[in-house]
Formats: structure tokens, sequence, C-alpha cells
């Protein structure tokens, strides 16, 4: 086997323009499989990650609308929270409470940023809010009711990430024009959202913007997972009621994180099924270049053929060099499409970090790497069996004539 692969490698070392141009197709289907699946399974955790902190026992409801910022944005029938305690009277609900998210100008040392800004519920949904959102302070502490003028940062704003320094505890940050201490700086949560956020206690939040009724979200915590579905549906029913619309026509959304994720699962992994069937055209383009390239070899290489079969090489012998020498231009095309393919995807992540599109990720993992380099090892194989069948079966002495 040692001398077949030393065979192999000098005869398609000898026609190196040739098994190059052969081998084009192969890497870039695989560079295109690589790159475009890890750039897909990287958004998918990112975004994954934004939700995952949230529990399976979560409903969030807001009013449809043209959501280009906070939800809610855009709505033209909002949400009023005078919904919250009929919504919490319902058969199966434990609590439910409402949310304000709205976009806020932040300024800190004479740098401004534009941000999320959310309320935290007072009194005893407090709590349940900080439970449920699973929150907690790496330095200074979290919101009190009794606070005025305070306000609680995400971990990003610790970092140099929005105003090119650090912000800590006791700083002093102005929101929309107003000063506000800051009260605390929260654990890293691994979400874009949640790390970047200010937090204000519900009623100063309300105040600032001019808020009277009107909420972004409300949360509702379910008390048994498996009536989901069924408190999902009172909720509904009484929505359609008091916003006076008929089934089929509501103009506000129940959901839960989980639902959420599985829709985005299902959108993207369409997205990568249409990567997969293009990346699949090229790849078996590829393999008909490496069969013609074979079947090229083979006629180049019939006076060689006949000579070895004429001082004893067996069928299988010669079967075996030509099928060597395919895997050989599939393998090495694989390794460098997924070469490639990883630089493309970890390349085009990077720039586009930078370009602000924080979820914009790359994760190419080892099965894929591998599943890539033995796809490409097998297509080459594939496509060199007919050819190397042929080689085989020629007869010395007709082969010696030609």
């Amino acid at each position: 086997m040692k001398e077949d692969f030393w065979i192999a490698f000098r005869s398609l070392s000898q026609r190196r323009l040739r098994s190059w141009l052969t081998m084009i197709g192969i890497f870039i289907g695989i560079a295109a499989v690589v790159s475009l699946i890890g750039l897909g399974e990287g958004l998918r955790i990112a975004i994954t990650s934004q939700f995952g902190f949230l529990g399976t026992d979560i409903l969030s409801i807001q009013a449809s609308g043209v959501n280009f910022g906070p939800p809610g944005q855009g709505a033209a029938n909002p949400l009023d929270d005078t919904l919250i305690d009929k919504i919490e009277k319902l058969n199966g609900v434990d609590t439910a409470f409402g949310r304000i998210i709205k976009s806020g100008i932040l300024e800190f040392k004479d740098t401004q940023y534009v941000g999320y800004v959310a309320s935290v519920p007072e009194g005893h949904d407090r709590k349940v809010f900080e439970k449920m959102v699973n929150i907690e302070a790496e330095s200074g502490r979290l919101l009190r009711d009794t606070d005025k003028n305070r306000v609680v940062l995400g971990s990003r704003f610790a970092t140099e990430d929005f105003f090119g320094r650090a912000v800590a505890t006791g700083d002093t940050i102005i929101l929309n024009g107003k000063e506000f201490e800051v009260a605390g700086i929260l654990l890293k949560k691994g979400s874009f959202i949640f790390d970047g956020v200010v937090f204000v206690n519900e009623n100063e939040l309300k105040d600032l913007y001019n808020i009277d009724t009107v909420t972004s979200v409300i949360a509702v915590k379910v008390k048994d997972e498996q009536q989901m579905d069924k408190v999902k549906a009172d909720i509904e029913k009484l929505l359609r009621k008091e916003r006076d619309v008929k089934l089929g026509e509501e103009d506000f959304q129940v959901e839960s994180p989980q639902k959420a994720l599985e829709a985005l699962n299902d959108t993207l992994f369409a997205v990568q099924l249409f990567v997969y069937i293009i990346a699949t055209i090229s790849l078996v383009v590829g393999g008909i270049g490496i069969m013609n390239t074979m079947y090229t070899a083979v006629l180049e290489r019939t006076k060689e053929i006949g000579i070895m079969k004429a001082i004893g090489a067996r069928n299988s012998t010669i079967f075996r060099l030509f099928f060597i020498e395919s895997g050989f231009l599939g393998l090495v095309g694989g390794i460098i499409g997924t070469l490639l393919g990883m630089g493309l995807a970890y390349g085009l992540a990077f720039l586009g970090r930078q370009a602000g599109f924080n979820l914009l990720q790359a994760s190419v993992s080892p099965y894929l790497i591998i599943g890539s380099l033995l796809f490409s090892f097998i297509l080459g194989t594939l496509f060199g069996v007919l050819p190397a069948v042929n080689a085989s079966k020629m007869q010395p002495v007709e082969a010696l004539r030609k």
C-alpha cells in the first residue's frame, strides 16, 4: 500500500496543473459547506443564547406592529397595563407583570450611546422578575423600591464597548438628559440584549418617558408547564375580547421563548438546506472533473498499464492504483476547501462584528471538519471507480500495442 500511495502521488505531481484544476470544484464546494454551515451554526448558537436564560414556563405578550426597535414599537394599538390584573386571574397563571422597554440616549464622560432602557417592576413582582430572568450583580447591587435616580447596567458597560471606557459602580451616567447613579453592574449572561441594557425602576421610567398606562411587554409565569398551551389559549381568548378582535385577526402575539427558538431553528435549517443543495451541485461538478481527469490518465498511461500487467500486476493492483489516485485528489481538495471554509467563516464573522453585527458568529465543529474530509475523499473515490475499473480490465497485449 505504501508503494501504491507513492506511485499515485508521483503520477499526480507529474500533472500538477491538471490536478489543481481538477480539485477546484471540490475545494470550492467544501469551502462553501464549511463556511456557510459554520456561520449558520454560529448564528444559531448566538441567537439561542439570547433566550437561553429564560425558563420554559414563561409566556410573553406584545402588541403587533412594525418593530424596528424595542418590543411593541410601531404598534397601532399598544398593550394597556390594565390587562395585567385580568391575565393574572386566569387559571394556571402564577404571576404577570408589565415591562416597559424603550430606546434611550446615554451619555458618559461626554460620549453618547443609544441603547435599550428597561423597567424593573416594583413590590412583590421585583423578586419574581429577578428570579425569572436570573440576574445577579457582579459589582454593587440590584435596584430597590426605595431607589431614586439610580440604574443598574448590563455587563458590557463595564467594558469599553459603548463609551470607549468602562463604567463602574458609583459613576454617574446621563439618560435622556437626566443624571442617574450606577447602583450596580450585572453578571455577564451572554445575551447582547441583557448585557447591554439599562435597568430603571418602573415608576421612574414612566416619568422619564411620560408614560401613563401603556406597557411594551407583559410577562406571564405559568404554574404548570404541562398547561402551557391551555394558558396560552386562555390568554389569547381574553385579549381578543378585551381588544375587540376576531379569531385570525389578532393584533397581538402570545408566545414562549422556546416556541420562538423552535421557529428560528426551523428557519435556519431551511437556509442551511439550501446551502447543502448549492454545495452538493458544486461537489458533483468537482467529482465529474475527477472522473474526467482519471479517464484521461488511463488513456495517457495505457502503455504503462500494459507493461505493469505484462510483468505480473493483477487487475486488483491496477484498480487500486487509480482508485487511490482519485481518492487522493478528493482528499487534498477537501483539506484545502476545509481550511478555506474555516478562514472564510471566522473572517466574515470578525468583519461582521467589527461592523456592529454582534450576532454574527462562526462555529466550525470537529464533526463538520471530519465529515467534510471524509465526504470529499469518498466523493473522489466514487468518481474514480469507473476509470479504475476500465484500467484494470485492459489486456496487456492490446495496451502495449496502443
